[in-house]
């Protein structure tokens, strides 16, 4: 207020008609003058700092509940925008460390799919408190551990039979009998198959998911192994017949056994290669491979090349068992196909639409 009345003073001092219009311009020249420098240094205090602007951080708190009877389990406060999910999953482990991150389910609805660890916090806010829902998974066992376990217990239990334990054939019978060549190549065969999906799992495959239950496991243990047993005691009985056509039936289902099993190995290092480069923009598209051409006809191969290993092993070793165990494979793989296949369709149209999900035409 006074640096507005200072320049009135010389106005009252001096007179109008003596000095003009020019003192007038000047006058209100000032005047503007003043105005704009109070205008442009008022701006600049109310402006904040930039170090005053980030100097707040907001938090959000997490509230999770029952998903069945929706009471409050514990609030997860002072989580930073930056989570993601697993994050708030080992924060409540801390608060309740009976609860594995492992084995927690949040959803943000009651009826909601599970939300993925890698999903941001920040992106599920709608205000500073943010409510989910909790449901116990069960005891877990990671991906890797999972297929180990599957796999090896076939590899180990064909190879109990291969070599006749006392307590599994009788010994008299087992001397007095010849092993046809066919057993022996099954064998070979059969723990090749095994073999390879080990390797694959170790340095292959690529898993998106952690974890799965312990219960999930154990029935997939038990319809291999079981299913291991009662193919291994039929084929290295002393008591096996050979297939009906002889060596002919026996080579040419062996030839088709090994190029699924090479068909099978190199769809999977293809997928695992459009993995590992991020590239998920388009479908896999064929190589100078001429394994990897089927991609022009369905959208999942490998479950194509798996079946027909199982069929080629059936017509190899002409057993009951094994072709109950390649029926049950073929509808499985099918259901599976099919379910990749309504995914393929939404990422990739283009590429897809022209495409069987596992074998032309049929499926």
């Amino acid at each position: 207020m006074h640096q507005r009345e200072k320049p009135s003073a010389p106005e009252h001092r001096s007179d109008p008609a003596a000095d003009g219009g020019a003192l007038s311009m000047s006058h209100n020249d000032s005047r503007s003058l003043l105005n704009l420098s109070q205008l442009v240094l008022s701006a600049g205090q109310i402006k904040p700092s930039p170090a005053l602007k980030h100097s707040k951080i907001t938090y959000f708190e997490v509230e999770i509940l029952d998903v069945q009877s929706k009471k409050q389990i514990c609030i997860v406060d002072k989580v930073p925008p930056a989570s993601t999910v697993l994050d708030v999953k080992h924060k409540f482990h801390k608060a309740c460390p009976q609860w594995y991150p492992s084995r927690v389910g949040l959803q943000l609805e009651r009826n909601g799919p599970f939300l993925k660890d890698s999903i941001n916090i920040q992106s599920l806010a709608v205000s500073s408190i943010i409510t989910l829902y909790f449901t116990d998974l069960g005891q877990q066992v990671g991906w890797t551990t999972f297929f180990l376990t599957e796999y090896t217990g076939p590899l180990l239990i064909y190879l109990l039979f291969y070599i006749r334990l006392s307590t599994i054939y009788d010994q008299v019978e087992s001397r007095k009998n010849f092993r046809h060549p066919v057993v022996h190549l099954a064998c070979f065969c059969h723990c090749l198959h095994y073999i390879r999906h080990l390797l694959e799992t170790l340095f292959v495959h690529k898993f998106s998911e952690g974890h799965t239950p312990l219960k999930n496991m154990i029935k997939g243990c038990a319809f291999y192994w079981g299913f291991t047993s009662w193919i291994a005691y039929y084929i290295n009985h002393p008591r096996y017949t050979p297939p009906s056509f002889g060596h002919r039936q026996v080579s040419y289902a062996a030839l088709a056994f090994l190029m699924c099993e090479a068909g099978n190995h190199f769809i999977n290092v293809a997928l695992a290669h459009q993995t590992n480069s991020g590239n998920k923009t388009c479908f896999p598209s064929p190589t100078y491979n001429p394994f990897t051409w089927l991609f022009l006809l369905v959208s999942c191969p490998n479950y194509t090349y798996e079946a027909g290993s199982w069929i080629s092993f059936t017509v190899m070793t002409q057993t009951l068992p094994v072709g109950i165990f390649a029926f049950l494979m073929v509808i499985q793989m099918s259901l599976w196909a099919q379910k990749k296949h309504k995914l393929y369709l939404k990422r990739f149209y283009p590429e897809v639409r022209r495409k069987a999900a596992m074998i032309p035409i049929i499926f």
